[in-house]
């Protein structure tokens, strides 16, 4: 079947297909790491996870990629606040990105490359810039001359004049025209040693916006056919991208640009300010982590999806309502046979292929659920192991969401599956092996799985 996506660029729904026959690019704008991981990065990472998934079952090979922007303002204030240098920050907030991203079963990208080790690229491409005559040094600093580059505005639907309107010059910039943005910054007098390299303008450090125009081109090539991020890097991040990337290569940057929707909480923006800023390790301290996925995913990925308890307990019960079916089917049928139910199957790609639709998606898993539980589909046992593997592919492979549940197995068990798998991770093979013996101790079993993750299940007599 066709797979058609809602494309920022155009503004419309587009039958989808890559630049090159039977393989896929995608580049997803990664975290500035200056701080925790948040609900606003789980939902990117999570829509843009599951639509990869997606597309790999679909019969693509796929190279995805997703930066780090270890070098940026924001992280340079941390480091002056904490005494740690610009690296340190970096990599304790790239650290929990991982431990929080992995409790999400996102998996892993392909390559993530970070800013401070593409600093030569980042300069030649600057350089190109400039001799293309689309960019500019004034006193160590280099802009580009946005009114050079045709087109600008038209992935954020913005004119000229609308962004000029908006503009503003810091005290400290030297701009030809308020419309530019800076590709490189000369260093500061406050700012840290490390933050900082020699280059044909003097000591400094790269743009934010540039960034990402090399590290796609380096990682995908100069042209790809997804890049995705959150609606607020539409403008300026991404328009910005366009504008470098194309006048460096004269060739069209992307095909498909992709958006998720904004996160908020009890209905309002997610913000510090407002005391209402929750990051992943303070949602998991209380909820699931599979029903955070499972409430991110319940909700098309372009609409602003609104976070309160009472939604992830909602996602909770209804995970619960499947757990305790399937639970029910273990132990009452053999599985060894079973294959997923086609008309589900046919369904859940149709809802997956009309623009990632998640959330008709996991309808069609509650369908799913209904009729196995209804009293003339209890007595077929070979039914019920088809409706079984077809709730473990759907569910489990296809939306990343486990089948276990923390209401049916005890927090002794989950914690010694989650050191295990941190193990597995680190690659301490003799500790996994040991932990693996007291989980099943304890009565129940792992089954690993292909994408590293692994399931819980209770041991049955069977």
């Amino acid at each position: 079947m066709t797979i058609t996506l809602h494309n920022t660029l155009s503004g419309k729904k587009e039958e989808f297909v890559p630049l090159k026959k039977g393989h896929i690019s995608i580049y997803v704008c990664g975290i500035t790491p200056y701080d925790k991981c948040h609900l606003g990065h789980a939902r990117a990472y999570v829509v843009f996870d599951t639509i990869r998934r997606h597309l790999m079952q679909s019969g693509y090979t796929l190279k995805y990629v997703q930066n780090f922007t270890d070098i940026d303002d924001k992280i340079i204030k941390r480091s002056i606040d904490t005494n740690l240098s610009a690296i340190e920050v970096a990599n304790a907030n790239i650290a929990d990105y991982f431990k929080q991203i992995d409790k999400l079963n996102v998996l892993r990208a392909d390559e993530y490359p970070r800013v401070s080790e593409k600093i030569p690229q980042i300069i030649e491409f600057v350089s190109k810039l400039i001799e293309k005559g689309y960019a500019y040094e004034k006193n160590g600093d280099v802009y580009f001359s946005v009114r050079k580059f045709d087109g600008y505005g038209k992935l954020s639907k913005r004119s000229l004049d609308d962004i000029k309107s908006g503009a503003r010059v810091s005290i400290d910039e030297e701009k030809n025209d308020p419309l530019d943005f800076a590709l490189w910054k000369r260093k500061k007098e406050n700012e840290p040693a490390d933050c900082a390299w020699q280059s044909p303008w003097g000591k400094g450090r790269p743009g934010w916006h540039i960034e990402c125009s090399v590290m796609s081109a380096q990682s995908l090539g100069d042209q790809i056919d997804i890049h995705g991020g959150g609606q607020d890097l539409i403008f300026p991040h991404h328009e910005n991208e366009i504008a470098q990337s194309e006048a460096a290569t004269g060739k069209q940057f992307v095909k498909y640009w992709m958006h998720n929707g904004f996160v908020t909480i009890n209905k309002e923006k997610m913000s510090k300010s407002l005391g209402n800023f929750f990051t992943l390790e303070d949602i998991f301290a209380k909820f699931e982590a599979r029903a955070v996925r499972y409430f991110l995913l319940n909700q098309h990925y372009r609409s602003p999806i609104d976070f309160s308890d009472d939604k992830i307990t909602q996602a909770q019960t209804a995970l619960k309502g499947i757990d305790e079916l399937c639970e029910k089917i273990t132990q009452t049928t053999t599985l060894a046979q079973a294959t997923p139910i086609k008309e589900y199957v046919d369904d859940f790609n149709s809802a997956m292929n009309d623009d990632f639709s998640t959330e008709k998606a996991i309808a069609v898993i509650h369908k799913l659920k209904n009729e196995a539980l209804l009293p003339q589909m209890q007595s077929n046992k070979t039914w019920l192991s088809n409706a079984y593997a077809t709730l473990k592919l759907l569910l489990q492979d296809r939306l990343g969401i486990s089948l276990n549940s923390s209401s049916s197995i005890p927090q002794e068990v989950l914690k010694l599956s989650e050191a295990r798998q941190e193990a597995r991770n680190e690659k301490r093979w003799a500790d996994s092996d040991n932990l693996r013996k007291q989980i099943e101790n304890l009565g129940y079993k792992v089954e690993d799985k292909s994408d590293s993750t692994a399931v819980l299940y209770k041991k049955t007599n069977g």
